[in-house]
């Protein structure tokens, strides 16, 4: 069973109090920049537990009676199709989907802008998709004089050659695929524009993490700080805000470095600037007010942290990351006094591939383990064989053992698994036959229509979810596709389950 550390339902009542006490500090006009995922975060979930990775989307449907919703993303993001990681698909795509997810919500968007916008052939594309589909799209060019020369940055030949948005709402919910989607360049063009027009609009910024008034090295803002390490980012103490208030605020490194820039423009533009001292002021975040067993979450945090170091270490070895990512993660371990070993499936996992080693049966002589814990706490292994990838063979001893099947009984036709097999080698031309989960799943789906054993094993799969698994190499693509679906939070270690290239 899960602990909670987190209280969400004050979170959330907290945080619509405070966006709503800003939005009327600023005359009922604020461009509010969403940091973060808007829907599903699962890294606020894994570090907060208890927290809804979908409480931004609850929050925006408190909000929805007042607010506008405009989402940025930037042109260079979509020309080198970048992509997000917890979902595998890349970040126009991703664009797509949260416009959709947005309407099964009942919410819907003002418009999509895409900035630093130069008729890159990829965004162009993506402008004319969204247009056909009758949603109105902006471009927003690159800033002249961004960041040093604040005189051109709010003129004419600024900020004032972006197309301005027509919003009506009180509130504008300025958000994105990821960082660097152009979200604050879109708030202050809007501001500039307002302030031209005579309408004394607001900025102000909402971001979880870091957490402002948790300690500096909490391991919730180190987790942050993991979370961020293929950027560089790191947290530190808001020296505007110390030297304001001589109260400590934790900030990060990005927002402190502009902040003095951002203060410039606010001032070049009109805006009363003596409410924002420093760049924690310009935040709304309540988060740090949801905790309410500061244990749990320290000790979630170190797992996230355990986490993201596999995870970089992997894409290390794909090409995906540099050396000096991964080395980040581990100071920051080395500073939280815990290693890879600290994730509790990581030593079955690795002995699971002993075992395997032992009898044998790998595929191309490499030997594959993986572990999870399930939600009473057991730890289950799998190996992989000649018929299955580690990862099917772990969900089936998992299943078995949540639905109370002896592990001696099969829950796979050895008809279905011959057929399947037969259509990968002899058939597609597969260099190895052997099934991953995605192909497994489908073959208990058949098999459980006539096996009452496997119905009952394939309904626990939803028990799966959340829970902890680790690997010993790099999944390959049916198996990772499968493991997002079932929702498991999976580490791998930094090698590879086969020797074909193509296959990664």
């Amino acid at each position: 069973m899960k602990i909670h550390g987190f209280d969400n339902e004050k979170y959330l009542n907290e945080q619509a109090e405070a966006i709503i006490d800003r939005v009327r500090m600023f005359n009922n006009k604020l461009y509010l920049e969403f940091g973060g995922k808007l829907l599903y975060d699962y890294h606020a979930a894994r570090v907060l537990p208890g927290f809804d990775p979908n409480v931004k989307m609850r929050l925006l449907q408190k909000l929805s009676d007042r607010a506008d919703i405009i989402l940025c993303i930037y042109a260079g993001d979509i020309e080198r199709k970048k992509v997000r990681a917890d979902f595998g698909i890349t970040y126009d795509a991703d664009t797509l989907k949260l416009i959709d997810d947005l309407k099964d919500w009942g919410i819907d968007i003002r418009a999509v802008v895409i900035t630093r916008f130069e008729n890159q052939p990829a965004a162009s594309i993506f402008k004319n998709k969204l247009e056909r589909r009758k949603i109105r799209v902006y471009t927003h060019r690159y800033t002249r004089g961004y960041p040093t020369d604040v005189d051109v940055v709010v003129s004419d030949e600024g900020y004032g050659a972006n197309e301005y948005i027509e919003t009506v709402s009180p509130l504008v919910v300025v958000t994105g695929p990821g960082p660097g989607s152009g979200k604050m360049a879109t708030c202050l063009s809007q501001v500039y524009h307002d302030h031209r027009r005579g309408i004394k609009s607001g900025y102000a910024k909402f971001e979880t993490f870091p957490i402002w008034n948790l300690p500096l090295k909490h391991p919730v803002n180190v987790a942050y700080e993991a979370a961020t390490a293929d950027i560089a980012d790191y947290n530190l103490i808001d020296p505007f805000h110390l030297e304001a208030y001589n109260t400590i605020a934790i900030n990060y490194n990005r927002d402190v470095e502009s902040y003095p820039v951002l203060k410039r423009i606010l001032q070049k533009i009109g805006n009363a600037d003596a409410m924002y001292q420093s760049p924690t002021d310009m935040g709304v975040n309540r988060a740090g007010f949801g905790i309410v067993d500061d244990a749990v979450v320290r000790e979630a945090a170190r797992q996230e942290i355990i986490r993201r170091y596999f995870r970089y270490s992997c894409e290390y070895a794909m090409g995906l990351a540099d050396r000096d990512t991964v080395q980040r993660v581990e100071l920051l371990m080395t500073e939280l006094g815990i290693t890879p070993e600290s994730r509790r499936v990581v030593v079955p996992a690795r002995e699971a591939a002993k075992r395997a080693a032992a009898h044998g049966n790998g595929n191309e002589g490499i030997y594959c383990g993986a572990a999870i814990e399930l939600p009473d706490g057991d730890v289950v292994t799998g190996k992989n064989s000649q018929l299955l990838h580690a990862a099917p063979a772990l969900i089936l001893n998992a299943i078995k053992k949540l639905a109370g099947i002896p592990d001696h009984i099969h829950l796979l036709s050895p008809y279905i698994i011959d057929s399947i097999m037969n259509l990968k080698g002899n058939v597609l031309g597969s260099r190895t036959a052997s099934l991953d989960l995605g192909e497994t799943l489908i073959a208990l789906s058949i098999g459980a229509g006539t096996n009452p054993t496997a119905q009952a094993a394939m309904e626990t799969l939803p028990a799966l979810r959340n829970s902890e698994m680790h690997m010993t190499h790099i999944p390959t693509p049916g198996d990772d596709a499968g493991l997002r679906k079932l929702g498991i939070n999976c580490t791998t270690e930094p090698s590879f389950s086969t020797k074909n290239l193509l296959e990664f």
